[in-house]
């Protein structure tokens, strides 16, 4: 297991007494990356390794959920690093349309100046001069976290090169007849002024109105209801259906809409759900996608009532009002009118809302160009299908095939300045060209480009091809394409994850762009409730790193890695993980001044104690396990299974169990301080892709080699012992027992107390020493007197308590503890004896209970031994 890079003398090394995040977390990553250790060649010969990072907007900050994914992908890849991969994990950022937009928009309004003050080319100017001076303050993070990214390779969305695979992916498909240009209904901004997509719509539970209308007069009426009153100005039809026999004399007549001098039509559709309401529904196609969907049906007229900022567009008393005003104004000359047969207020129903500005969305009719998604979804369902592509966790997947099965077409232009402009150009007479990056754009006088720009989502769904240099065939691309794997959050697998697998089968021939998808889980607070600054538990990760190191923080978020599963996290809890990153500190430079060494070869087995014997064995255990883990991406689980190793097994029993070897010297000592070194070594290693920073000070002082970075993962040598494994296990059964007993009888740990111990024909005669040392017995000496007898697992440990408990006050707690775990037995033994319980009864209740009666048996076997053991009279 020992790693085989080339070794520097150690001379004296030395550890501070004290472990101290900020004096050694930025110098180190510095160092790291100097020296080349994240970089990715693709001349290599080793295997590659790839993964890209969700590239972070760049008007983003560090966040709990970056710092929580970097750190899954950060430990990924450094494991694959050190296991001989030529390791890529591409860096680089979004420009975030809208948002950027948005931010920069703000900047000028607090001059007193929009955007259209400035014209579109010089906004563009001034947007790139901000992302110049105040973007992307998340690589700084990034660093500070101890991301192991290429830096030397690092991309932007808007880069030259991304933005000629974007012009070259849009021609390709424009010319395949996968995009086109139409009207359609899409989810319009009014703050924002442009189209989203559907996935870039939040919906919540709004309080608003259900408003019954009357139409027409007479026997020719009908009632409709809804909740927008204003778009009633845009009716163009009320719609039954065919079979309703309620409404069989209205159809194909032209009944009065209210507050116009316009007459619509009554026309049978089958999507009218009968039992609904009163079973006819208004039909306003310029303002909802079903509507728009039935006006396509019967060919009825598109009217448009409100402009891009929705204000009503209509000649009338309406004209000018904003949406929300127009309804108020609407309802109450319906009133006057006699039109409102019923009103519910408040009506709580679903509304969406911009996932950018939170203004509700308006339905709208508009131009727009499209992505045909039919081919190219099925082609992202079928990869997953024929396990060329797997999704972790399992369960995930039925999630991804609801979306891709069932993907409308994609609304891919944006009415920005900021982004990637689509190469489409018209001219005086008509024409459309689409213009490819080699392609000369047309010139004369009357043509002019599309104003509009891409989806963000269009040019980030390239992302894992885009930055290797493609449209090119680079040596890049025919290295790290496709990507290993792609770790990222279930929250974006429809943004983000069915682009990128649309994109890469696509544009790759039909290579997919990764061979594992992992999907994590949100962060929360330490009660489950998601992390927001409004309500008041947003927490900056930055200030947990200054006050308990980053190393705290990545642990912290590591241990409640569970796939696809939200993350709690709290304070203390990073507490807990800065109080390891101590204890790995503390324990190791121990150890390495009482004689741990990775010096020469470890000796053989025939030369060691069962102690050492043991660690080894468990070590090797622990090797395999964690690699397991590794393998199935189960971080909280890997990290967890550490932690226990290092600190209860490591630094609590084999280095307490070795203190006394050390203390006698010897060849013994030697053994077991090579022994040691062998075991902080790998421990060290198993634990940096983790917690990097501190197991690089420890691992290169303890080793004086070059850096763990760059050190040889360990391996499971094989090398198992479970004789020595359960001689050891006997032995903490020992301790453990008697420590418990000590404890009850309310002795202080560090109280020394005389004892007789009866080993005879066990292995734990050998452990004598240990035994003492770690219960703090003192021979028996003169005069000793057995106060307390306790029969342990084969041993029994005679104790003299005189003059240290009131033996009385402890035989009458002892029988009271006895007669409660006497009665718990009764209570468990009488419910699994009843066959009726048990037949109805779930089988994690009768588990819970069968576990009740056996620690009852174990309690009453304690109890009793320890009554025995009390001196009478």
């Amino acid at each position: 297991m020992t790693e085989n890079t080339q070794q520097q003398p150690a001379s004296n090394p030395e550890l501070p007494t004290q472990y101290v995040p900020a004096e050694v977390e930025g110098k180190l990553y510095e160092r790291w990356v100097d020296r080349g250790y994240f970089e990715a060649d693709e001349k290599s010969e080793k295997p590659p390794f790839t993964v890209v990072i969700p590239p972070p907007n760049v008007t983003g900050s560090l966040h709990l959920g970056h710092a929580f994914e970097h750190t899954l992908i950060d430990a990924v890849t450094r494991r694959k690093r050190m296991q001989g991969y030529e390791t890529l994990w591409q860096p680089g950022m979004d420009h975030a349309g809208i948002a950027t937009q948005n931010v920069v928009e703000r900047e000028l309004g607090k001059e007193g100046k929009s955007r259209h003050d400035l014209g579109r080319e010089a906004f563009v100017e001034r947007v790139w001069k901000w992302k110049a001076e105040s973007g992307g303050q998340i690589s700084g993070q990034m660093r500070r976290l101890g991301d192991g990214v290429a830096w030397s390779r690092e991309r932007f969305t808007m880069d030259e090169g991304l933005s000629k695979a974007v012009q070259t992916i849009f021609k390709k498909l424009y010319d395949d007849e996968l995009i086109y240009r139409a009207e359609r209904i899409i989810n319009w901004c009014p703050r924002c002024l442009t189209a989203i997509s559907d996935i870039e719509v939040e919906y919540q539970d709004d309080d608003g109105e259900l408003v019954s209308l009357k139409y027409g007069e007479g026997e020719d009426s009908v009632v409709v209801a809804t909740t927008r009153a204003e778009t009633m100005l845009g009716d163009t039809a009320v719609a039954v259906h065919p079979d309703d026999e309620r409404y069989a004399h209205l159809i194909g007549k032209r009944i009065t809409l209210p507050l116009t001098d316009r007459t619509i039509p009554v026309v049978a559709d089958t999507h009218v759900d009968p039992e609904f309401g009163t079973g006819a529904v208004k039909v306003t196609p310029a303002h909802d996608p079903n509507d728009f969907e039935i006006g396509r049906r019967h060919d009825l007229p598109n009217i448009t009532v409100m402009d891009e900022r929705a204000v009503i567009t209509v000649p009338g008393p309406f004209e000018g009002l904003d949406r929300m005003e127009a309804r108020s104004a609407i309802v109450a000359a319906l009133r006057a009118e006699g039109r409102i047969v019923a009103e519910k207020r408040p009506y709580t129903h679903s509304v969406g809302h911009c996932s950018r500005c939170k203004t509700t969305i308006e339905p709208r009719l508009s131009l727009q160009w499209w992505v045909k998604v039919g081919p190219l979804a099925k082609a992202a369902g079928d990869a997953v299908r024929d396990d060329r592509v797997t999704i972790h966790p399992k369960e995930m997947e039925s999630r991804y095939f609801g979306w891709v099965d069932n993907l409308h077409d994609w609304c891919i232009s944006r009415q920005l300045w900021w982004g990637h402009r689509i190469p489409v150009w018209y001219g005086p007479n008509g024409e459309t060209v689409c213009v490819g990056p080699d392609d000369e754009a047309p010139t004369g006088e009357g043509w002019t480009q599309d104003t509009d720009v891409l989806d963000t989502w269009f040019s980030s769904g390239l992302w894992p091809f885009s930055t290797l240099g493609w449209p090119e065939q680079t040596p890049s691309v025919e290295k790290f394409y496709p990507n290993s794997i792609m770790i990222t959050g279930y929250d974006i697998l429809f943004f983000w994850v069915a682009r990128m697998m649309m994109f890469g089968l696509y544009a790759m021939d039909g290579t997919p762009p990764f061979h594992t998808i992992v999907l994590h889980g949100m962060v929360r607070d330490q009660f489950g409730k998601k992390m927001s600054k409004s309500f008041g538990n947003a927490v900056n990760p930055l200030d947990w790193m200054d006050t308990y190191g980053s190393d705290a923080v990545r642990f912290t978020l590591a241990r409640g890695a569970n796939p696809g599963v939200d993350v709690p996290i709290g304070e203390d809890w990073v507490q807990g993980s800065r109080n390891f990153a101590n204890k790995v500190w503390n324990a190791t430079r121990f150890a390495m001044m009482n004689g741990a060494t990775v010096e020469g070869p470890l000796p053989d087995a025939a030369e060691m104690s069962a102690t050492d014997r043991w660690i080894l064995s468990r070590l090797n255990a622990v090797v395999a396990e964690v690699d397991a883990y590794y393998e199935d991406y189960q971080f909280a689980k890997l990290s967890d299974a550490l932690f226990h190793f290092a600190w209860d097994e490591v630094f609590d029993w084999y280095v307490e169990l070795s203190k006394t070897t050390f203390i006698d010297g010897g060849e013994a000592a030697k053994v077991s301080g090579r022994v040691l070194g062998e075991v902080l070594d790998v421990t060290l290693r198993l634990l940096h892709p983790i917690v990097p920073f501190v197991t690089e000070t420890l691992w290169t002082t303890l080793t004086g080699k070059e850096s763990v970075v760059v050190a040889d993962w360990p391996a499971d040598s094989g090398f198992r012992d479970t004789a020595a494994e359960r001689e050891i296990e006997h032995l903490q059964q020992v301790i453990t027992e008697v420590r418990r007993f000590r404890s009850d009888q309310g002795l202080q740990p560090g109280q020394k107390v005389p004892a007789r111990l009866d080993l005879t024909g066990t292995p734990l005669a050998a452990h004598e020493a240990a035994i003492r040392q770690l219960l703090r017995l003192q021979p028996e000496g003169e005069g000793f007197h057995a106060t307390a007898t306790l029969p342990v697992e084969g041993a029994t440990v005679a104790l003299d308590l005189s003059g240290t408990i009131d033996i009385e006050a402890e035989r009458k707690r002892l029988t009271k503890d006895l007669g409660a775990a006497e009665r718990e037995k009764a209570q468990a033994t009488a419910k699994l004896g009843n066959e009726a319980f048990l037949a109805k009864a779930p089988d994690n209740v009768v588990e819970k209970i069968r576990g009740r009666l056996t620690k009852a048996d174990a309690d009453i076997e304690r109890l009793t031994a320890q009554l025995a053991g009390l001196p009478q009279g």
